[in-house]
C-alpha cells in the first residue's frame, strides 16, 4: 500500500457463504477514479435480496473474492476521474452498480451508472432508488409492455420494488392491485398507488384476484402449462442487467421524471449501521411481513 493512502470502512467478503462472512475492515483502500470514474462519498446504500443471494455463492454472478457488496449508494461525488463534464465534486447522486462495492465508506462507480438526486427526494431515499425502481419498470413497461387501463398484481406489494412497481404502474395509468401479509403492509401498498390490497395469507385470496403479474421470485412456482394455454397467457423472466446502455438511460429519464413530477417516493424502512450488514442480510430474507426498503446507513 502507498505511503499516505487514504483508508476507508468497508465491508468485505472472503468466502461464499451465511451473513456472517460479511466482515467490517477498517483499513480498507479508498478508490481512485480513473477515466470515466466517479468516487462517491457514501452516505447510504440499499440493501437488495440478490446480496445476499451474490453473498451466498448461489447466484450466477460470483464476483472475485474479496469482495465488497452493494449496488445502490447514495451520496456525494467527492472526486471525478478524467473525460467527465456530467459530474463534479459536490454533487448529490445515486447509483445502479458500483464498481468497488457499496457497503462502504466511500465507493467507485462507471458514470453511466450514476445519476442526479433531485433535491426533492434526501440521500436516504436516494439509496432505495437503484434496483427497486429501475427493475419495476423494466418488468412493467420494457417486458409486460403494460398499457393505462389494463390490471397489473404486484405480489408481495409492501417491499422495495413492490412500492416502486405500485407507484410506477399507477403513474401510467393502470388499475393496481397489491398483496401484504400484514396490516402495517397492506396500508403501505394502498398509500402508495394501489387501487385494492389483498393479504397473501389468506387461504382464498387467490380467487379474488383475475390478472396478475410477478416481480421478482424468492422460490420455485408450480405452473400448469395447460392454464397458460386455455388463457393465452405468456411468461416473462425479468433482469435488470441484461439492460442496455441505452435501456438504462431510458429508464432513468422516465424515473427522474416521476421524482421531479413528485410521483416516485422511495419509502424507507429499517435503518442499519453499516457494522449490522450480517444483521440487515439475515433479516430482508427471513423476517416476516417485511415492509418498506432496508438501508445502510455510513454515519
Amino acid at each position: 500500500m502507498a505511503t499516505g493512502q487514504k483508508l476507508m470502512r468497508a465491508i468485505r467478503v472472503f468466502e461464499f457463504g451465511g451473513p456472517e462472512v460479511l466482515k467490517l475492515q477498517s483499513d480498507v483502500a479508498v478508490p481512485i477514479p480513473k477515466d470515466h470514474q466517479v468516487l462517491i462519498k457514501v452516505e447510504a446504500c440499499g440493501v437488495n435480496p440478490v446480496d445476499t443471494y451474490i453473498r451466498s455463492g448461489t447466484h450466477s454472478v460470483k464476483p472475485l473474492l474479496p469482495y465488497t457488496p452493494g449496488f445502490d449508494v447514495a451520496g456525494i461525488i467527492e472526486a471525478v476521474g478524467e473525460s467527465i463534464s456530467a459530474f463534479k465534486k459536490g454533487d448529490r447522486v445515486f447509483t445502479t452498480r458500483t464498481i468497488s462495492g457499496g457497503y462502504a465508506e466511500y465507493a467507485l462507480a462507471a458514470d453511466h451508472t450514476v445519476y442526479t438526486l433531485p433535491e426533492k427526494l434526501d440521500l436516504k431515499q436516494g439509496a432505495a432508488i437503484g434496483i427497486p425502481y429501475f427493475t419495476a419498470y423494466r418488468a412493467l413497461l420494457h417486458s409486460a409492455c403494460v398499457k393505462p387501463g389494463e390490471s397489473v398484481l404486484v405480489h408481495g406489494a409492501s417491499g422495495g420494488v413492490g412500492i416502486a412497481a405500485c407507484q410506477i404502474a399507477r403513474a401510467y395509468g393502470l388499475k393496481v392491485l397489491g398483496t401484504a401479509s400484514t396490516e402495517e403492509g397492506q396500508k403501505i401498498v394502498l398509500e402508495n398507488g394501489a387501487h385494492k390490497v389483498f393479504n397473501h395469507k389468506e387461504a382464498n385470496y387467490i380467487d379474488k384476484i383475475k390478472k396478475s403479474v410477478v416481480v421478482g421470485s424468492r422460490g420455485p412456482v408450480e405452473i400448469n402449462p395447460r392454464d397458460t394455454m386455455t388463457k393465452e397467457s405468456s411468461i416473462k423472466g425479468v433482469t435488470l442487467f441484461s439492460s442496455t446502455k441505452e435501456e438504462f438511460q431510458q429508464f432513468a429519464a422516465a424515473l427522474q421524471a416521476g421524482m421531479e413530477i413528485g410521483w416516485l417516493k422511495p419509502v424507507i424502512g429499517p435503518q442499519y449501521l453499516l457494522e449490522k450488514a450480517a444483521q440487515v442480510h439475515e433479516n430482508i430474507i427471513h423476517s416476516s411481513g417485511a415492509t418498506e426498503k432496508m438501508i445502510l446507513l455510513l454515519k
